[in-house]
This record gives C-alpha cells, sequence and structure tokens, in this order.
C-alpha cells in the first residue's frame, strides 16, 4: 500500500480533530499536500463532521490550488448549517466565478440554498434557482426540493408550490416537504388537500407525514381525517414511533377527545417529556386541571423532568378551573424547584388566573412587576378579565397601555365598549366609538371551523358564501326557536359598531355569529346524537355561549368549542366552563 493510500485509509477512520491534524502533519512530511483525494478528504472532515472545525476549513481550502467541486460543495455545506450561513453564499458565488473544471452540481445549489434559506435572502433564492435552471437540474429532485424550502422560508409559499406541480417525479421527501411549507405557513387545509392527492396517487406516508399531517388536524380540528390517519399509523406499524404518537396525543388534546388522548397515551412503550406535555396540556386547556396535576405527579415519579411548555400547562388548567393557590404554587415552583424562569406566556397565565378569580388588583400588580410590562399580550388578558368582572376602571387602564404601545385594535376598543354598556356607561361607549374612528383601527374578522365528514367547513359572520347558505339560515331560525324553547334569550348587552363585521369577545350586534352559521350547519349534516366540534379564533362571546348551552338541551347534542382561549364542552344545557371563562 502506498503512503497516500496509507493517509487516506487513517482519515477513513479519523474520529477527532486532534487526529486529523496529526494526519495532516504526515501529510506534509510526505509531500502530498497537492494530492487532490488527501487534500479533499482532510476538507470534508474539517467541514462536515462534528468533530470538524470550519476555521481550519477555511485555512485547508483556501491553500487549495485548484477547488473540485466536491470542494466547493463540502465548505459551502459547512458554512450553510453552521453558524455563519452568510458565508456559504459567499463561497458559493466564489464558485461560479472559479474555473470551468468546478461547476455547481446537485449538492453545490442544495447547500446554498440551505444557507439561502436561513439568511432570508428572497432574491438570492431567486438567482439561485435561476442558475439551477441554466444548468438543467431544475428536475432534479434534491434540488427542486430545496428550493420549496428557501421559497417557503422566505415567505413564498405559492412559488414553492409551482416548483412541487413542475416537478416531473416526486419523491416521498418531496411531498413531506410541501406538506411542511403549507403546515408552517399556517396554510393547513392546503396540506390536508396534498395528502388526499397522495392518496389518489398511491403515495405511501412514513413518520414524517403522518406527524405533519396530524398537525394540521390538529390546527384546524380535522378530528375526522386525524382518526382515519390512526388507523393508518395503526395498520402500517407507526405507533411505536414516538413523534407520530405524540402527535395523536396533540391531536386528540386540541380536538377535545381526552378519551383519545388517554388511550394513545396508555398504548405508548416509551414516552418522552413532549409525550407528558401534552397530556397536561390536553387537560389543562379542556379546564381539568385536578387531571393534569395527576399527570404531572406520575411524570415527575416516573423520573421525566418538567420544561417550561409543562407549567403552562398546569397555569392553564388553575386559571380555567378556578385554583388560585395552586396556580400560584405552580408558578413559584418553576424557578425555585426545577430553575426554569418564567416566560411571557406564564405571566399572562398568572394575569388570566387572579383576572377569571376577580382579583384584578393583583393581576395588575403581576404585570407591573413582570419584565413584560411593554407586551400587548398581557394587557389584553387583563382587558378579557376586566370583561367578566365589569370593571372599567381597570379596562381603562389597559386601553391606555395598548395604546401607549401602538397595539390596541378594534376588538379591545369594543371590548371596552362593552363594559361600558354592561354598566350603563353611554359616555364610554362613545368614546371607544371615537377611537377606533380616530385611529382608524381595523379588526381580525371572527371565523369557526365544522368538519363535516372529512371535509372542514369555515363560516364567517353574516356569511353568505356557503353554497348551502339558504338552507342553514332557514335552519337557524328553527334552531333559534328550539333553543328559545329550552329557555335562550339574546344577549342583553350588545355593542353595534357599524363599520365592523367582528365578533368572538367583540360582541358585534349581528346574531349571525360564525358559530352560530357553524352549528346550525352541524346539525343539518349529521346524525342526531353525533357530537359537533367548532373551532373558532376568537374568544366565544356571551350570546353564543348562552347560545351553544340551550342548544345542546334542545338537541341532546354534545358540542364542543375550541375558542382562542379554551375548550367549552356543551351538554344538556351545561358548560364545562360552570361560567367560569
Amino acid at each position: 500500500m502506498s503512503t497516500a493510500d496509507t493517509i487516506l485509509a487513517l482519515l477513513q477512520g479519523c474520529n477527532s480533530l486532534r487526529r486529523l491534524k496529526a494526519i495532516h502533519a504526515q501529510v506534509f512530511v510526505h509531500g502530498l499536500q497537492s494530492n487532490p483525494s488527501i487534500s479533499g478528504k482532510l476538507l470534508r472532515f474539517c467541514a462536515v463532521s462534528v468533530s470538524g472545525c470550519l476555521a481550519y476549513a477555511r485555512t485547508l481550502f483556501d491553500r487549495m490550488e485548484c477547488p473540485q467541486t466536491h470542494d466547493w460543495s463540502s465548505i459551502i455545506r459547512g458554512f450553510a448549517v453552521g453558524p455563519s450561513p452568510l458565508e456559504a453564499l459567499l463561497y458559493y458565488n466564489g464558485m461560479l466565478g472559479s474555473s470551468s473544471f468546478s461547476c455547481p452540481d446537485g449538492y453545490s445549489f442544495s447547500f446554498a440554498l440551505k444557507a439561502c434559506e436561513r439568511v432570508g435572502d428572497e432574491r438570492k433564492c431567486g438567482e439561485i434557482h435561476g442558475t439551477v435552471i441554466r444548468s438543467g437540474y431544475e428536475m432534479d429532485v434534491v434540488v427542486c426540493t430545496n428550493l420549496m424550502r428557501c421559497y417557503a422560508g422566505n415567505g413564498l409559499v405559492e412559488v414553492a408550490r409551482k416548483v412541487f406541480e413542475g416537478m416531473s417525479e416526486r419523491d416521498l421527501v418531496s411531498w413531506n416537504c410541501m406538506i411542511s411549507c403549507c403546515s408552517q405557513a399556517g396554510l393547513h387545509h392546503e396540506a390536508l388537500g396534498l395528502y388526499r392527492r397522495m392518496t389518489k396517487e398511491n403515495v405511501d406516508v412514513d413518520g414524517f407525514t403522518l406527524v405533519g399531517l396530524l398537525s394540521c388536524c390538529a390546527h384546524v380540528g380535522a378530528l375526522n381525517v386525524g382518526v382515519e390517519l390512526h388507523r393508518r399509523a395503526s395498520r402500517e406499524g407507526f405507533l411505536e414511533n414516538i413523534y407520530v404518537a405524540n402527535a395523536l396525543i396533540d391531536l386528540y388534546g386540541k380536538c377535545g377527545d381526552l378519551a383519545g388522548a388517554l388511550s394513545v397515551f396508555n398504548g405508548m412503550s416509551k414516552r418522552d417529556v413532549f409525550t407528558w406535555n401534552s397530556m397536561i396540556t390536553a387537560y389543562g386547556v379542556n379546564g381539568c386541571a385536578d387531571e393534569a396535576i395527576l399527570f404531572f405527579r406520575q411524570m415527575l415519579r416516573e423520573g421525566a423532568w418538567p420544561s417550561s411548555i409543562t407549567f403552562l400547562g398546569l397555569l392553564s388548567g388553575c386559571s380555567h378551573q378556578g385554583l388560585v393557590d395552586k396556580g400560584v404554587e405552580f408558578f413559584h415552583m418553576m424557578s425555585s424547584k426545577f430553575n426554569l424562569k418564567p416566560e411571557i406566556k406564564h405571566y399572562g397565565c398568572m394575569v388570566d388566573l387572579y383576572g377569571r378569580a376577580g382579583k384584578l388588583e393583583k393581576a395588575l400588580e403581576i404585570i407591573k412587576t413582570s419584565p413584560f410590562l411593554v407586551d400587548p399580550v398581557i394587557w389584553r388578558t387583563l382587558l378579557g378579565s376586566c370583561k367578566i368582572h365589569q370593571n372599567a376602571r381597570i379596562g381603562e387602564v389597559a386601553i391606555k397601555n395598548l395604546v401607549q404601545l401602538g397595539a390596541c385594535n378594534a376588538g379591545d376598543c369594543i371590548l371596552l365598549a362593552t363594559i361600558y354598556a354592561e354598566c350603563n356607561d353611554k359616555q364610554g361607549v362613545a368614546r371607544m366609538r371615537r377611537l377606533i374612528k380616530s385611529q382608524g383601527i381595523r379588526t381580525t374578522p371572527g371565523w369557526s371551523w365544522i368538519e363535516i365528514g372529512n371535509r372542514v367547513h369555515r363560516f364567517f359572520v353574516d356569511d353568505r358564501s356557503h353554497p348551502d347558505r339558504d338552507e342553514i339560515y332557514c335552519k337557524l331560525e328553527e334552531v333559534i326557536y328550539r333553543a328559545s324553547l329550552a329557555g335562550y334569550m339574546n344577549s342583553k348587552f350588545q355593542v353595534t359598531m357599524p363599520d365592523l363585521k367582528c365578533e368572538g369577545h367583540l360582541e358585534s350586534s349581528s346574531k349571525y355569529h360564525s358559530e352560530k352559521l357553524a352549528i346550525t350547519f352541524g346539525l343539518a349534516r349529521t346524525p342526531d346524537e353525533t357530537n359537533l366540534r367548532i373551532v373558532k379564533n376568537l374568544r366565544i362571546c356571551r350570546d353564543c355561549h348562552s347560545f351553544a348551552k340551550f342548544v345542546s338541551q334542545a338537541f341532546g347534542r354534545e358540542i364542543i368549542v375550541r375558542d382562542r382561549f379554551r375548550f367549552h364542552h356543551f351538554r344538556g344545557g351545561v358548560c364545562s366552563c360552570k361560567e367560569y371563562w
């Protein structure tokens, strides 16, 4: 065996930078530093290996007389996944300006696109795409998949979709990538549509596919599709995959099916902190704090170490169930026992905890002593609590801070206007109208989703876009009549803002709120005794809350509403929140 072959064999088994430097010294001793195979192996180890060193890789690369394509690819890859992705793009530019012996290949393009995604350079992404086409790689599956990631990472999901649709052939990684791009952009319906295409085209799934799709189902409340995926995961042996099982627990929890979540949990042979967090959060947001606490204690007994997410679930449960003392105990336990620093969401839970319990001064004190005084979410949480207890004085403090932060929206103003209306303060209502008009404030439209079969239907306030709108509005009159016989009455306090179509915690004047339309459609399209599951983007308003209670009684249905803040399980005219929301 020649000296060069011996050194190449040593490099093949090298596992530390110290050993590599010793081998590098032997390269110089034997005058082999110009051997392209040896210099390429040295560079690859330093640039790519977890034991490597990018600074050493840069030195090696700079001393190469004529770097080959694979050498450029190594250095680009090293910086693309390292702490300085911009340098990867500089090396890519250098490669384009070098000799014709080192043209970019699929690996060079893929890692340059990875760097471009991390840097967030939309223009560079398009530039690389052009070079990909000119170099004949526009149909390379790996390059196209990385193009999709890069475009989506720069917020251009539609362009990523065009790349996907233009591919002559796609592998499972390409499908998973497109599903992930849609999911991360909030295009959950589009992601589920891709799954339907995969099924028609007989494309197999793997654990990544299932996790991505289950996440989409959880976001839109598509329980039926999620159950279908659960069955497929069971048939194809994916339930042993802890990530799939955790995604199933998250799905069932976010769809209000705690029995389903518990069934998956009990069937798991191994669990991690995400498993426990999913269960604790599921019970917490569904208002079952006692059960969430039991899971927390079991988690500790089994040796799992809690994270900040664990305590979010516990605090949320305590807030929804009114367990103030327990919530305070867990808040202090975070730092005292587990060395976890409370974040903005934990302080928000504490404000919500005290606020729901009517301890608004204490909630205000929590905000003033927190490091998040300038965060609008925490002031908005306080404002929501003021509405529950009709406290206009502290509500005004919250609005004042939101205005100062430039974060006041129409929903905030209408919330305070509703408090004024309940206190019979007509001047306060008028002030809120003037504030909305003077600030040019806009509102986020309220919407509600309901899944019928394997299709999710979305409704807005006063929605006339649904193809079955005439039937829905006719049915709604019947539903209102039957709910009225059971005791339903329209809310006494309604704040009219003529220029705004808003709902949820905004309490607009319309009687056709999105959840009423969704509930009505569900009653018309599902068999008797079928549970109705609604997902809503805003807090459910008092009138719709009352409506859902009496509809559940009049029609003998369980109605599960997941709003922006919590779950409401309506059965027989009673809500699981016990009017504590």
